[in-house]
């Protein structure tokens, strides 16, 4: 992951941070200015049927929600959800580098539009190198059995890159 000061942050990251640590705090220490776009917002508020990850992502006043729609590109409304689509086009928009988003396309199409990308493994590490004291296999359970799907390949990466094979 870049080092960077910036980060536009997508719903899977926010929700899958709060499923492995408990909160959304990590991001508040390793950026300087976390963005969510309001479709983000709109996705986690919705919450689902059990709301989870809702008190934790309104209780972190610290994020930068922004207040109205992103103007997003045709294309990208036409190839992403409506979230990962807020997250590119405002990350262009500001001219923020770096954006965290978990799913394949996403990722891709970031890419694509010139974007470095993360995820939430890729922010999780970054905390470990930097000195947090977090556990990455217990990190990845906790995701687990709050139903996050991860590959064994990401798994298996994640693990070795933290020294915890």
């Amino acid at each position: 992951m870049p080092n960077t000061e910036k980060i536009v942050i997508n719903t899977a990251p926010l929700i899958s941070l709060v499923a492995a640590l408990g909160d959304l705090n990590i991001l508040q220490s390793l950026y300087n200015q976390v963005l969510v776009p309001l479709e983000v917002c709109q996705e986690i508020l919705t919450g689902g049927a059990s709301r989870f990850g809702v008190p934790e992502f309104e209780a972190a006043s610290w994020l930068q929600k922004w207040p109205t729609p992103v103007n997003i590109s045709p294309f990208l409304l036409n190839s992403l959800d409506s979230g990962e689509a807020a997250v590119i086009q405002l990350a262009i928009n500001e001219n923020i580098q770096t954006v965290c988003i978990d799913e394949a396309t996403g990722r891709r199409v970031a890419r694509l539009s010139g974007l470095s990308v993360t995820g939430t493994i890729g922010i999780l590490l970054r905390a470990k190198r930097e000195g947090y004291s977090i556990s990455i296999q217990q990190s990845i359970q906790q995701m687990l059995s709050r139903g996050i799907r991860l590959s064994k390949t990401v798994i298996n990466s994640a693990l070795e890159q933290a020294g915890e094979s």
